[in-house]
């Protein structure tokens, strides 16, 4: 099976980067130095402790090699040096929902980076299909799960991805 690219800002690749040498730095060691002491208590698989430290230290080994995997793959994506011409990866992006008259705005981003609360929104998301590759003033049709939504692109700005 081959592997999907994956997306990533700067600021996204630098995030996974620092969680990664967290988790290889300091929670593998934290963890091994658990299972060791609860190995000298009497560490059996009888031993609450001891079953405990080994699932929590394969849970650190398996998000590293999730991490690695991801950066393998990570296609960077810098918002700042693309043309605002049409909407892109990495772009911000301001709406106008044209039923409700209210604004939105919010970043396209990959999915591993994708986070509402932060206005960040997958690629893949109904929303980012219907804008990419158009331009500031057209107006979109987005098929949602909610229904129909009709946004005009009032904006696309650069320079906040990384």
């Amino acid at each position: 099976m081959a592997d999907k690219e994956v997306y990533l800002t700067l600021a996204g690749l630098r995030k996974l980067e620092t969680d990664l040498a967290y988790l290889r730095d300091v929670r593998r060691k934290e963890a091994a130095i658990i299972m060791r002491d609860a190995l000298y208590s009497g560490g059996t698989w009888e031993n609450p402790d001891y079953r405990a430290s080994i699932g929590e230290l394969a849970a650190i080994e398996g998000r590293i090699k999730a991490l690695e995997h991801l950066m393998q793959n990570a296609q960077v994506i810098d918002g700042k040096k693309m043309a605002t011409d049409q909407v892109r990866m990495g772009h911000w992006v301001r709406l106008y929902d044209v039923d409700t008259g209210e604004e939105l705005e919010f970043m396209i981003v990959g999915s591993v980076e994708a986070n509402p609360s932060e206005h960040r929104i997958s690629h893949r998301s109904p929303v980012a299909q219907a804008i990419l590759g158009r331009k500031a003033g057209e107006v979109v049709i987005v098929q949602a799960p909610a229904g129909q939504l009709i946004y005009k692109i009032v904006s696309i700005a650069t320079g906040f991805a990384g």
